[in-house]
């Protein structure tokens, strides 16, 4: 009689009720997700095989709503490289974080005409407090754990950025910055490692931050991406000592303003035959070539690139097959795009814990998105050229 025959057995005993639906639920989601990691260690668990390709590292606890109650799932985790269940439903936290925003300004009575009429279609006339800081404090607590658990391994690369929302203070309603920090690690995968939000973009904040991150384990930065913050690059240099890349496509946007609306397009592709060159050492001298042929007829914007050809041409001095990356901020603006279309439904927060909440949330699916795409966002033959430390090599045995 096989163990997996037993165990259904023992369960069958303990009685007939909704805790039984349960118990039958977590076995059956529990094989299930056993036999689904075994084609992506390339053995079963405990078993030895010169086939194996990865290990089991442990497990991590998630709790699954399901019509029978509340499953507790223990998640396997790999080695190298992450496993997710198809079965569960990643988007769901965030539906509930939002729902959970919305109820929040609907009791306290300072929601907008456009989210009162959404709380209305959504069926939650009449919500309780007690049922708002239940559905909060269950969003929270995840939410917490994601955003303060140990960041462990070489982030070669990290992409920093910020959007803004709207929220209530002190009976007024002000902007606050809210801030995310991707990061690429030694393994060539990408990862959301924090966010945060504040009163502006200036050093103190971003220092804060990045404090923050370092003291949850990141290192090995070699290149910060980001939009031309003087305090953001005050708080890169003195905190991870790490090159700055100036975002290309924001620079342009400025470069290209002071060209008149004929020229725009001309002045773009001049500009661009420097990035065009393959050679590191070639596009700064088209740079300079570029600045030199437009100071004549645009000196100001001959300036801009003299002060700029450094922090803009950052990414040529790392592997050629990243540059597409590296060059911009592009890889987060897709997720701050997902931040704003969320937060507009909102509109106003009530205070920065829904912020904190709403905005986590997205965060932490994401990163449960990214963890279940089987491609690497780089290489492990390009990444480790520039990591600190070298890929882990697996043994063909189990432990």
């Amino acid at each position: 009689m096989t163990d997996e025959t037993m165990a259904l057995r023992e369960l069958m005993q303990k009685g007939s009720d909704a805790s039984l639906l349960r118990e039958m639920i977590g076995f059956a989601a529990q094989r299930l997700m056993e036999l689904e990691t075994e084609p992506l260690c390339g053995a079963a668990h405990g078993e030895r095989s010169a086939e194996r390709l990865n290990q089991r590292n442990g497990y991590r606890d998630r709790d699954w709503e399901t019509r029978a109650g509340t499953v507790e799932l223990r998640i396997p985790k790999l080695r190298r490289g992450s496993y997710f269940p198809a079965f569960l439903e990643p988007r769901r936290t965030a539906e509930k974080a939002l729902t959970a925003v919305i109820q929040e300004a609907y009791v306290q009575g300072i929601s907008t005409r456009s989210v009162d009429a959404l709380v209305r279609s959504m069926g939650m006339d009449g919500v309780s407090k007690s049922q708002v800081s239940r559905l909060c404090g269950e969003i929270d607590g995840r939410v917490q754990d994601f955003l303060n658990r140990p960041i462990e391994g070489d982030w070669p690369y990290l992409w920093l950025d910020a959007t803004y929302v709207k929220v209530r203070e002190a009976g007024r309603i002000v902007s606050v910055a809210v801030t995310v920090a991707v990061g690429v690690n030694g393994d060539g995968r990408r990862e959301v490692l924090g966010m945060a939000v504040g009163p502006s973009e200036a050093e103190t904040f971003w220092t804060d931050f990045l404090r923050g991150l370092a003291r949850r384990g990141l290192r090995g930065v070699k290149l910060v991406i980001s939009d031309a913050h003087e305090g953001l690059k005050a708080a890169v240099s003195k905190i991870l000592r790490a090159t700055w890349q100036r975002c290309r496509v924001h620079f342009m946007r400025n470069a290209t303003a002071h060209a008149g609306k004929t020229q725009r397009r001309i002045v773009s592709a001049w500009i661009g035959t420097a990035f065009a060159e393959a050679d590191a050492p070639a596009a700064p001298a088209q740079w300079r070539t570029v600045a030199d042929q437009l100071r004549p007829r645009v000196p100001r914007l001959a300036a801009l690139m003299d002060a700029a050809e450094h922090d803009v041409l950052a990414y040529m001095d790392f592997p050629r097959e990243h540059r597409a990356k590296l060059h911009s901020t592009n890889p987060i603006e897709r997720l701050n795009g997902e931040i704003k279309r969320r937060t507009d439904v909102v509109g106003i927060f009530p205070n920065e814990g829904a912020i904190t909440r709403l905005v986590g949330a997205i965060l932490l699916e994401q990163s449960d998105e990214w963890a279940t795409q089987r491609a690497r966002y780089m290489t492990l033959e390009t990444i480790s050229a520039i990591s600190d430390t070298s890929p882990v090599s697996l043994s063909a045995v189990a432990d």
